[in-house]
């Protein structure tokens, strides 16, 4: 027999094995609860990626949406000709806009409410070229900051923890020291609030903005800035633009983009992911290897067939490829319908919980607590090729020893009882 007929034989009496209504009861029900496993295990795992997926996604747009994708940074005394090299790097490729800032970390005090933070100076105007704080502005407004007086602008969580609202006063203290007839002081000012944002991300938590030309005050270094936020023409590659531009600026310089600054938040995202795969995949590897106890007890069953079938001739070779293709019938069943139930999940996450919360009477994302309202999900079809891919090369390890014991089942020992 040739090996294309040989491996379409074995392929159709495997899958006359697999789904035959005259197997015995007890190992169709091991088949079927290997089935629903493979089912389970597959639609978990598609389901809970396109989630963390999701999440991701909302993380990065939201962190982003306030931070710029990179920064120049001078060193020594600061930045004095700012102006001029912004011109000179908003006219390389793929630079669209730039804004100075100066920024530290600072101590927000009101009444018993004391909170650590990020205060920056910027130039509202320029500020909006490069981020999307204005859009993200929930009371009061970023123009606020250019008006007379001692303005702040700070993110709703920071403003929630030190209580305050718009028009009231915030006592900021910065590490660093002004010297007086009377002693060494921190320096610090009173603020007031002029504007509140959120943009639903940890920023909302800690930051804070002020004018420029209060912060070259207040934070130093006068007449100067800390550096350029950059903005580039596509977020994705703005790691490539940010080292080209490195290359043409002088070597005191240093160049950042946003996967650096914000590289461990993302890195910590992305290994609970592989790690929350690696578990999933556990439930999907417990069902491919029930795959196992099938087969044996099908090779039990089935040893009078395999006896006859060698006595026709099959060689051990054709045996083992029908259980191997016995067991991966069984397998692609549950894999493939994992795999619709899955995408099916995946595309309508958002949807069950709503149905969820207004069937019980609950709100699972409470806004006060969550930077989220709802369950985000975004299907990769990479992920989904990944899992069918891991899942059906699981199925073909587990029926690799049944198989092989079929193949070595002798036709004159089984025949002899016959």
């Amino acid at each position: 027999m040739s090996a294309p007929a040989a491996a379409g034989f074995a392929w159709f009496i495997g899958l006359r094995y697999s789904f035959s209504r005259k197997r015995n009861r007890f190992t169709s029900l091991i088949a079927l609860v290997s089935m629903l496993g493979m089912v389970i295990g597959v639609a978990s795992l598609i389901t809970v990626l396109s989630v963390m997926n999701g999440f991701a996604g909302e993380l990065r747009g939201r962190i982003l949406s306030l931070v710029p994708h990179g920064f120049v940074e001078a060193g020594g005394e600061g930045m004095s000709d700012w102006q001029q090299r912004a011109r000179e790097i908003e006219a390389m490729p793929g630079i669209n806009a730039t804004a100075p800032y100066i920024t530290d970390k600072v101590i927000f005090v009101n009444g018993r409410s004391l909170h650590g933070g990020v205060l920056t100076a910027i130039d509202p105007q320029q500020e909006a070229r490069v981020s999307r704080v204005t859009h993200a502005l929930r009371a009061g407004s970023l123009a606020s900051l250019e008006e007379p007086g001692f303005n702040l602008v700070l993110g709703s969580v920071l403003a929630r923890m030190l209580n305050v609202g718009i028009g009231d006063s915030v006592e900021v203290t910065v590490p660093r020291l002004t010297v007086t007839p009377l002693g060494v002081f921190p320096r610090s000012k009173r603020l007031t609030v002029t504007g509140i944002f959120e943009v639903g991300a940890p920023p909302d938590g800690y930051q804070a903005f002020i004018g420029l030309p209060i912060g070259q005050k207040l934070l130093g270094p006068r007449h100067a800035v800390d550096g350029l936020q950059v903005h580039t023409d596509d977020l994705f590659a703005a790691p490539d633009i940010m080292r080209a531009l490195g290359q043409n600026l002088p070597a005191d310089y240093r160049v950042r983009d946003w996967s650096q600054t914000q590289g461990s938040l993302f890195r910590a995202v992305k290994m609970e992911k592989i790690m929350v795969s690696l578990l999933l995949l556990s439930v999907v590897a417990v069902a491919a290897f029930n795959i196992v106890s099938t087969l044996v007890m099908s090779v039990a069953e089935k040893r009078g067939d395999i006896a006859v079938l060698r006595t026709m001739g099959a060689r051990a070779g054709s045996i083992m490829l029908i259980f191997i293709w016995h067991g991966l019938a069984l397998a692609l069943v549950g894999v493939a319908s994992g795999v619709v139930l899955g995408v099916l999940l995946a595309e309508n996450i958002s949807t069950i919980t709503r149905f969820a919360e207004n069937l019980f009477g609950v709100k699972l994302f409470d806004p006060s607590v969550y930077f989220i309202t709802e369950l985000p999900s975004v299907l990769q079809w990479g992920d989904v090729i990944a899992v069918v891919i891991a899942a059906f090369l699981l199925s073909l390890l587990a029926t690799l020893y049944p198989a092989w014991r079929a193949a070595r089942v002798a036709p004159a020992e089984v025949l002899r009882y016959e």
